[in-house]
């Protein structure tokens, strides 16, 4: 006898169920949280676009829903490059406030994927972004699509993402919701597990992927590859998604669903403009999981999951610790959630700066492994970019783990110097002496703050040119 379902809700929508582990007699009886994905076939018509997508909306609060996930490309779907740079609006614009407007007036949680977000106004490319409205209005999240598309389908299709957007360089970690903590993607990263792998093991129970897959790309593996995800992460995964035909040259596959954690589709739209519900049952979630516990299995002394350098844009603090000495601000040019990267008072040659986790810790053996992997990141973004300043063709890397080591600052550090074959100018390199000495930079200046800041603003911008 197949299991108790739980309830669904549907607007020419398709259902399908595959026999589940039984529930309870009160998951039989309980209603738990709405949560409604929506279809449409979006048009570089903005207007139109937001006039169906609120209709749409008023809908599934109508139905009950207290949270409304949209695809990506909700606000337009341009024709070519130059429109959807046009067209593009900043987080103050008048399509998020319009939303944000929305969401306030009825009461509602928004996921709002795929948005043509510039960072500033004359900016020459976008970001794709998966936003979260709150019911008060205000967005709450931002996560910019970190794998941009590329396809190419002789004859039918020629999609090259790379063109307009931006690649996001972080990954959000889940946020909580009234159905649930939601990890947040966008499309063409369903195609790469790891991320939803990363944001289940933060804690994620939702993983929304808003999408406006190609008619051929959807037909062999859009269900597949939901289903997949959804499975191995033990997750609710919904997916809104664009329909039918936006221009000449575009046409996306449709079929917005929501796939629970056992892998079966409870919720799925049909052909054209629609929505669908379905239930977020966290109860059946975390019985799945206490089950079969798939994540205490990973086998984390063969491999890991690790996130790269997470790069924050902004200064976290004003001063940063050293050992006992501190260092202002104005001295860091790259900074992530373990670690920074900051300018030398005393260089021995251009291009001379230390690396040192945020956690004051004197050895290296002292790191967690989160660290560990985030100081060899950094290290190497860090190495890249000097090498091309300065036309380096090695370099030199050496940590400074304890005080037999040369270290005077009690806290692990790591210098990085580019170095050059005029580096070697009378047969003989002093670098390794200086580095083992205790009266490093002795007899070098001191530069002065200004100096060093002008040093870091420098890098910051080599680094991050799409912030310039």
């Amino acid at each position: 006898m197949a299991a108790p379902l739980p309830h669904n809700h549907t607007n020419g929508a398709h259902c399908e169920h595959a026999d589940m582990p039984a529930y309870s007699e009160e998951d039989a009886d309980k209603m738990y949280p709405l949560v409604a994905v929506v279809q449409f076939t979006a048009t570089s018509d903005k207007v139109k676009n937001l006039a169906m997508c609120s209709g749409l909306i008023r809908k599934a609060k109508q139905r009950g829903a207290l949270m409304a996930f949209l695809p990506e490309g909700f606000d337009f779907l341009g024709e070519n490059a130059a429109q959807s740079l046009k067209q593009s609006e900043t987080l103050s614009g008048p399509i998020i406030t319009a939303y944000r407007a929305l969401a306030k007036e009825l009461r509602i949680w928004l996921s709002l994927g795929g948005f043509h977000l510039l960072e500033k106004e004359h900016d020459k490319k976008s970001h794709n972004a998966h936003l979260i409205i709150d019911a008060e209005g205000t967005v709450v999240a931002t996560y910019r699509k970190a794998h941009l598309c590329m396809l190419r389908i002789p004859g039918k299709v020629d999609l090259d993402e790379r063109q307009t957007s931006i690649a996001g360089r972080s990954i959000l970690p889940p946020v909580q919701t009234p159905v649930g903590k939601a990890g947040l993607m966008c499309c063409y990263d369903l195609r790469f597990p790891e991320i939803a792998s990363l944001l289940t093991r933060q804690g994620a129970e939702i993983l929304a992927y808003p999408a406006a897959f190609t008619l051929q790309t959807g037909i062999a593996h859009w269900e597949p590859l939901l289903k997949a995800r959804a499975i191995e992460n033990q997750c609710y995964v919904i997916a809104a998604a664009q329909c039918g035909r936006h221009n000449e040259k575009r046409i996306s596959y449709g079929h917005a669903m929501i796939v629970d954690p056992w892998g079966s589709v409870v919720a799925q739209c049909q052909d054209g403009p629609s929505i669908a519900l379905a239930e977020i049952n966290l109860h059946r979630l975390h019985d799945i999981r206490v089950n079969q516990p798939v994540m205490s299995h990973r086998r984390h002394d063969l491999y890991r999951l690790a996130l790269g350098p997470l790069q924050l844009l902004e200064p976290s603090r004003e001063v940063y610790d050293f050992g006992e000495y501190p260092i202002q601000k104005g001295s860091v040019f790259f900074e992530t959630t373990f670690c920074i990267a900051f300018v030398n008072l005393k260089p021995f040659l251009p291009g001379h700066i230390l690396v040192v986790p945020k956690r004051r810790v004197e050895r290296f053996v002292d790191l967690i492994y989160e660290e560990i992997a985030d100081l060899f990141h950094v290290v190497q973004v860090v190495q890249k970019m000097l090498e091309k300043k300065y036309f380096a063709t090695a370099t030199n890397i050496s940590i400074q783990d304890g005080y037999d080591a040369g270290q005077t600052v009690r806290h692990l550090h790591v210098h990085v110097i580019p170095r050059k074959p005029s580096d070697f100018e009378g047969g003989h390199d002093q670098l390794y002496e200086e580095l083992e000495s205790h009266e490093k930079g002795k007899n070098r200046r001191a530069r002065t703050q200004d100096e060093m800041s002008a040093e870091a603003l420098e890098y910051r911008r080599l680094l991050n040119p799409a912030e310039n």
